[in-house]
Parts: C-alpha cells; sequence; structure tokens
C-alpha cells in the first residue's frame, strides 16, 4: 500500500471526499461501485468493484470458445482492464488497462467496427503495437455499462479478409450473453 499524504475528514453524515487527483488517476467516476475491505489493523480499503470480474473464468472460457471454433483473437474488459482475452498473448493483454480509445468506444454504448483505410485503434493502453481492433461491442447489464467484447486483429493484417457480417455478429452476440449473465 502506497501512503499519498493526502488526509480527509469524515463529515457528519459519514461521508469523505476522495481527491480528484486519486479518482482521475484510478479513472474513477462519478457514480462507480467501490468494495470497502478492512482488516484487523483498522485499515480500511476501498477497491473498485467490477460486476464482470465476478464472470472472470467464464468470460475466459467463452473468449477461447470463439477463438478455437471461428479463429477469432478476443478480449474481454471491465471499465478498466482486461479480464479475458484469447488468441492474443496473455502477458501482453492480460490485466491490463484499457486505452483511451476503447474507452471511448465502450462510453458511446454502440458497436464500432474497423474497415480498411480507417485508423487503427489500440485496445490496450501500453500498446506493444501487435494487435488493434477489428469490432468492439459494450457490454451493457440493466442499462449500465460493464465493459466491452471486442475482436483483434495483427497490426500487419488490413482487415479485409475476414468475415466482417459474422465477426460482427459473434461480438455482438457475446455482449449480450455476458450482460444478461449480471442481470
Amino acid at each position: 500500500m502506497k501512503a499519498t499524504g493526502i488526509v480527509r475528514r469524515i463529515d457528519d453524515l459519514g461521508r469523505v471526499v476522495i481527491p480528484k487527483e486519486i479518482r482521475r488517476t484510478m479513472r474513477i467516476r462519478e457514480g462507480d461501485p467501490l468494495e470497502i475491505y478492512t482488516d484487523r489493523e483498522g485499515e480500511v480499503i476501498f477497491k473498485k468493484y467490477s460486476p464482470i470480474g465476478e464472470l472472470n473464468s467464464f468470460a475466459s472460457q467463452y473468449a477461447e470458445t470463439l477463438h478455437k471454433t471461428c479463429d477469432i483473437s478476443v478480449i474481454i474488459t471491465d471499465r478498466d482492464a482486461v479480464i479475458a482475452c484469447a488468441g492474443v498473448p496473455r502477458k501482453d493483454y492480460g490485466e491490463k488497462r484499457i486505452s483511451a480509445d476503447l474507452e471511448k468506444i465502450t462510453d458511446n454504448r454502440s458497436f464500432y467496427r474497423y474497415m480498411p483505410g480507417d485508423r487503427k485503434l489500440s485496445a490496450i493502453d501500453d500498446a506493444s503495437g501487435t494487435h488493434f481492433i477489428s469490432c468492439a461491442m459494450p457490454i451493457l447489464s440493466e442499462g449500465d455499462i460493464i465493459g466491452c467484447v471486442a475482436s483483434v486483429l495483427p497490426q500487419n493484417d488490413n482487415g479485409e479478409n475476414r468475415n466482417i457480417e459474422l465477426e460482427g455478429k459473434l461480438i455482438q452476440t457475446a455482449a449480450s450473453f455476458l450482460g444478461r449473465q449480471l442481470e
């Protein structure tokens, strides 16, 4: 645990303000759920709650199945990081923070499809440049954005030799299915 040197008082309603710098660094937005942990030494720890994180093994199996049956490289994310991937190196993508481009796609709540000639968008922040987003669909549950399912292609692929319609339908189906599992 890292000390920040910031001290806050609890108000008469039991509230504590999390400083803006910490909210920005940790990508905590208004309305985000936080889990509260305590330990025997009296520490209180706030951790961002990821509903889709509860489906981690299920999401991994779903990604593996899409990859094996349809030869599609897939990543599944929560609002902040990759929680499951198949067809891409786990060491490069597993638990990596999502890129601003993927965050924007997710926040738009609509399907994204790369078309040849478009700018290639990276899925993760520290992109090593190995893959770009081919299709992406936010995962919605009860109207809330939970995460995103995306197919990715190698950077040297121009995306012309793929079945765009089928790939898009598979990604949309996966996002819809995972969203329903959380309802």
